[in-house]
């Protein structure tokens, strides 16, 4: 037997190392779900539990076929708390994927940190403009939406659709924000009021007393969850609705909503980048099987965007071979999007955040006289958001 010489111990050793240091499939995928169980953005954390919920059950306890850990918190939609959650997640869990919250105070918050630890975090509903244009980053994918692109949608329908002077309403945080800014973007009409609430508020007496002065052709809203259900109750009740059309996107009257309001939202237009009756095969497979686990009733988008966030990150730790630490791997993956979305076809921006239909939907009776949207056309398609434009990244 040949003796081993000094040179061919150094390269065997040389060989050795190399292969540990070549990322290896994980044991287990942690995914990290910081939920708004409680606090103003609650009714939209439950729907997106029981989005995740149907993934979990679909998925089989694994992610591109690698067991799957979640670790699961409620930042009750504060940012200060949210950013401790986050912290305690990659500290003490180590997690390898984010998501989770549901407003853009909270998003803004525990970005930095996952930046920071090059952690991936795949949006299951706010898009924050901050985050799509000159703030983007390789490690924020906005797989649900860019918030301006979705009220943009709404000003073009007011517009298409000849409103001339239009009153308008959302809470005062950043999301709020953005959808009065995006709406304004597309819509071609005056401007009779620009009103800002505080978040969470839920009487809206003086607000409606203004908008009664100045007498708009329509209103457009950005009240989420428990706002929204307050609001269209009491402008329904103050009599306004015979005289102001109301316009809104689906974060104010979608499925999670109707129950709550009932036919007051009859003939209420709205804007979404899913609707629970698109036609397509990952759509009606998720539809059925999130009837089947929640007593029958329609799924809301934040139920949909949370069941294809773990589809996608289900894709991306399979295209990646199981190596979640191969950050450069894991982010094509993600990228790539390999996967069938419930909104049919869709592809990321430069910018990492979806070039998408948004179509518009009207709440109506349907054949057994349940009350809930459906989609009536497409307003605007294959559309990249214009803040897209701000960002340095590299497509």
């Amino acid at each position: 037997m040949p003796q081993a010489t000094p040179r061919s111990v150094l390269c065997a050793l040389t060989v050795l190392v190399g292969a540990l240091a070549l990322p290896s499939q994980a044991q287990t995928v942690k995914v990290g779900l910081a939920m708004d169980l409680s606090g103003p953005f609650a009714v939209g954390g439950a729907e997106a539990k029981a989005g995740f919920a149907v993934a979990m059950k679909q998925l089989g306890g694994k992610l591109g076929g690698v067991p799957v850990e979640f670790v699961e918190a409620d930042t009750a939609g504060n940012p200060e708390m949210a950013r401790q959650v986050v912290e305690r997640m990659l500290l003490r869990d180590k997690i390898d994927l984010f998501t989770g919250p549901v407003g853009s105070s909270v998003a803004l918050a525990v970005g930095p940190p996952l930046f920071a630890a090059k952690v991936p975090y795949l949006s299951s509903n706010t898009g924050p403009s901050d985050y799509s244009g000159a703030r983007c980053n390789p490690y924020f994918f906005g797989a649900s939406y860019p918030n301006d692109a979705y009220y943009e949608s709404a000003g073009k329908f007011a517009s298409d659709k000849g409103f001339k002077k239009v009153a308008m309403i959302a809470p005062s945080y950043p999301g709020g924000k953005d959808a009065i800014n995006g709406f304004k973007h597309t819509f071609k009409g005056s401007v009779s009021d620009e009103l800002y609430t505080k978040l969470g508020q839920l009487d809206y007496s003086a607000e409606l007393a203004q908008i009664r002065a100045s007498k708009p052709d329509a209103l457009y809203f950005f009240l989420p969850g428990a706002m929204g259900v307050s609001f269209i109750k009491q402008f329904v009740g103050a009599g306004l609705s015979k005289d102001v059309a109301l316009i809104s996107t689906a974060f104010s009257a979608d499925e999670d909503m109707i129950p709550a309001v009932g036919e007051p939202m009859l003939g209420l237009f709205n804007t979404a980048h899913w609707s629970f009756d698109l036609d397509n095969a990952a759509n009606q497979r998720f539809v059925a099987a999130f009837r089947q686990q929640n007593n029958g009733r329609n799924p809301s988008f934040y139920a949909g965007q949370a069941y294809d966030v773990l589809m996608a990150m289900d894709a991306a730790v399979r295209d990646a071979g199981g190596k979640v630490a191969d950050k450069a791997a894991l982010l094509k993956a993600i990228k790539a999007a390999n996967y069938k979305s419930v909104r049919g076809d869709f592809r990321y921006g430069p910018n990492n955040f979806p070039i998408q239909n948004y179509y518009l939907r009207v709440i109506a009776k349907d054949a057994n006289g349940r009350i809930a949207n459906k989609v009536i056309g497409t307003v605007l398609e294959r559309y990249q958001d214009r803040t897209a434009a701000q960002c340095a990244m590299k497509s």
